[in-house]
């Protein structure tokens, strides 16, 4: 581990949090993830050696705890660990309204669907399995076809078809809906617009916004913006004012405030 050779304590503390990847390691613990295997899924940018070794550097520093029990072993966070919880929001928050640029390489299919499956709200969603099926125009035939099923109260992200009858099917592209996602866009402005189509019974394409929502950040307060770094118009149809951010993904938060004033950092 690195130094930076002062004894200032954000200096100290940098020097655990700041390596590539760490803090968006704490972010899917934070979130609740144990797994090693579905931490990767958090962030599958990410080697298995290199998540192996910040792990490891964590538990040395006292930030997580490791249980091994058998073939399994559970990731959780120490105290330590759990006190960075408002930190994380705050630079969350902070991301949502300053950093407005999201570029092709920002856009991932596999995290998108994780991080949509991990926040469902399943009391919304009727009792009986319920099936959306996406599929994204612009991505390749490998990661094009999603499917969500929620059936009582399990709910699983398939990029292979399941066998069941799709509810709903939404047709769309990655960038729409991860604005949709990002809360830079709305759902009725994504529908309404037609970047998002919705095929199905008409009370269950109506259901589609309430069943899966929208990410952690997306209801962050946000500056206003000039035109020109503004969602294009197409997507924006229905917004109160212009506004993009780059909301990061992850940690479930329901912030309050008014859009334009100062964020409050979600809490989860």
């Amino acid at each position: 581990m690195s130094t930076y050779g002062e004894f200032c304590p954000v200096a100290k503390a940098m020097e655990i949090l700041d390596e590539r990847w760490t803090l968006l390691v704490i972010r899917e613990l934070l979130a609740g993830t144990t797994r090693f295997n579905d931490l990767r899924r958090g962030n599958p940018k990410m080697s298995p050696a290199l998540l192996s070794k910040r792990l490891r550097s964590l538990e040395r520093a006292g930030v997580v705890h490791r249980v091994t029990v058998g073939h399994h072993t559970t990731y959780t966070l120490t105290q330590a660990g759990e006190e960075l919880r408002p930190i994380v929001d705050a630079i969350g928050a902070w991301g949502v309204r300053w950093i407005r640029d999201l570029g092709d390489a920002d856009l991932d299919p596999h995290l998108l669907m994780w991080d949509i499956k991990r926040t469902v709200p399943v009391g919304q969603w009727p009792r009986q399995r319920t099936v959306l099926q996406v599929e994204f125009a612009d991505v390749p035939p490998k990661a094009r076809d999603w499917w969500l099923v929620v059936d009582g109260g399990t709910v699983d992200v398939c990029d292979v078809d399941p066998g069941y009858e799709p509810t709903v099917s939404i047709r769309t592209d990655l960038r729409t809906l991860t604005h949709v996602w990002r809360g830079d866009v709305t759902w009725d402005g994504a529908i309404g617009s037609g970047a998002v189509v919705l095929e199905g019974p008409p009370d269950a394409r109506r259901a589609v916004p309430r069943w899966v929502g929208a990410g952690g950040f997306a209801e962050v307060p946000r500056p206003r913006v000039s035109p020109e770094h503004d969602v294009p118009a197409q997507l924006r149809a229905g917004r109160d004012i212009p506004m993009r951010a780059a909301p990061v993904h992850g940690i479930p938060a329901h912030p309050t405030g008014t859009r334009g004033d100062a964020p409050t950092a979600p809490t989860p």
